[in-house]
């Protein structure tokens, strides 16, 4: 299997975990709202696989939808090299930070090859403390890390309590993302208007992106998809290479799907979860005229453990102190005890409003599958709806959730 099949191969298992992920996450709260990293949680979880063994390395594969270790060190680390690389500034493209690491007690310290795989392929830290003894000064100098590592944009990825004496492997993550558009919306079109709940009652008046611009529309049944693109990278040799070959090019979109019913989103999101490549093939192809368009502004964070929904998807030996085979990651300390994960922890923050460039040097080409343009069409984003976000040269889905109340932050 060459590198660009091995590619699609993780990149379609990272889509199918982020709709599943997504799909648990909403049951559990369907009433609020929801950010999470579908790829931040891969690479943590890819780098559990790079140390386990047997049966877990099986269940980490399975729920990952690789098929083997080195496919997923390849990918994520491709990844953490080029999508998710910040470029800074002079780019002009999304701003992006990212960062993973695995801490254990020192008593039972990685394994050279571990470590050095992890500091290698991933990008990720790997790192021996003590927390039978300080574990609240070892939690603090972990979030020092993530604060450092994010360019101090994102903090405490371990909140208080999250780890103790009794704490043995702890998995953390750290991903913050901002863009312009490639056309930005004109902030004198903004409009204050009701935004609607599963039952049909206003949450909220909540302020409205609007544009008259042709936009990504597509109509399907039950639901329409929208596609926005943010303005994309420039390489620092002006030469536009795919990330999967290692070049200095990505381009992100944010993906709308609004169910044509208020109540609609927990169907919709069901359907997503029952079909592979849903996504992909739903995701707007070409530009339209628009009616009215209307897409609320929101800005919002969500932290917390990952572990209750990664066990309803399958994933139980990692987590377990008697069954967890992650014996490449630790030496033995003597006590013949297996090393499990007692956490894996998530935090994510993301803003969508009007901000952007004019100026931005974009060519939109109109392509339509027929000679006749199409009628206009609405997108009125009043009511719940899910979005994801892409890196549309690698089709990795960085960040995913569900707007429910955009007054909400």
């Amino acid at each position: 299997m060459d590198d660009d099949e091995t590619a699609r191969r993780v990149a379609g298992g990272l889509t199918a975990l982020a709709v599943r992920l997504g799909e648990r996450l909403a049951s559990a709260s369907p009433d609020r709202n929801l950010v999470f990293s579908p790829l931040s949680v891969h690479a943590a979880l890819s780098l559990l696989a790079a140390g386990a063994a047997g049966a877990t390395l099986d269940e980490l594969l399975a729920v990952l939808g690789a098929a083997s270790r080195d496919d997923l060190a390849a990918f994520v680390g491709r990844m953490a090299h080029t999508a998710l690389a910040d470029r800074g500034p002079e780019s002009r493209g999304p701003r992006v930070a990212f960062a993973c690491g695995v801490w254990c007690d020192a008593a039972r310290p990685f394994k050279p090859a571990y470590r050095a795989a992890v500091a290698g392929e991933y990008n990720a830290v790997a790192t021996a403390v003590d927390f039978k003894n300080k574990a609240e000064e070892e939690r603090k100098q972990i979030n020092e890390w993530g604060w450092q590592a994010t360019g101090k944009l994102i903090n405490a990825v371990l909140p208080p309590g999250s780890v103790g004496d009794k704490t043995a492997v702890v998995v953390g993550n750290a991903i913050y993302f901002k863009s312009k558009w490639e056309r930005p919306f004109n902030e004198n079109h903004t409009q204050t208007k009701p935004f609607y709940g599963h039952d049909g009652v206003t949450v909220a008046d909540v302020t409205y992106m609007s544009s008259r611009s042709w936009q990504h529309i597509a109509v399907h049944d039950g639901f329409k998809a929208l596609k926005l693109k943010y303005r994309a990278s420039k390489s620092h040799d002006n030469k536009r290479k795919r990330v999967h070959d290692g070049g200095d090019y990505t381009r992100y979109a944010l993906v709308i799907l609004l169910p044509d019913e208020r109540d609609g989103l927990r169907g919709l999101v069901e359907k997503m979860a029952s079909r592979t490549g849903f996504l992909d093939e739903h995701t707007p192809a070409w530009e339209v005229p628009v009616g009215e368009f209307f897409l609320p502004k929101f800005n919002m964070s969500c932290s917390g453990s990952v572990v209750g929904v990664l066990r309803q998807m399958g994933l139980r030996l990692p987590f377990s102190p008697e069954l967890a085979d992650l014996s490449d990651t630790v030496e033995d300390d003597g006590s013949g005890l297996p090393i499990f994960v007692s956490d894996v922890l998530h935090k994510v923050v993301i803003e969508v409003n009007e901000e952007g460039t004019e100026a931005a040097a974009a060519t939109v080409t109109r392509m339509l599958p027929a000679g006749v343009p199409p009628p206009p069409v609405d997108f009125v984003a009043d009511h719940p709806f899910a979005y994801f976000i892409v890196e549309e040269m690698s089709r990795v889905v960085v960040f995913a959730g569900h707007v429910v109340d955009p007054s909400v932050e």
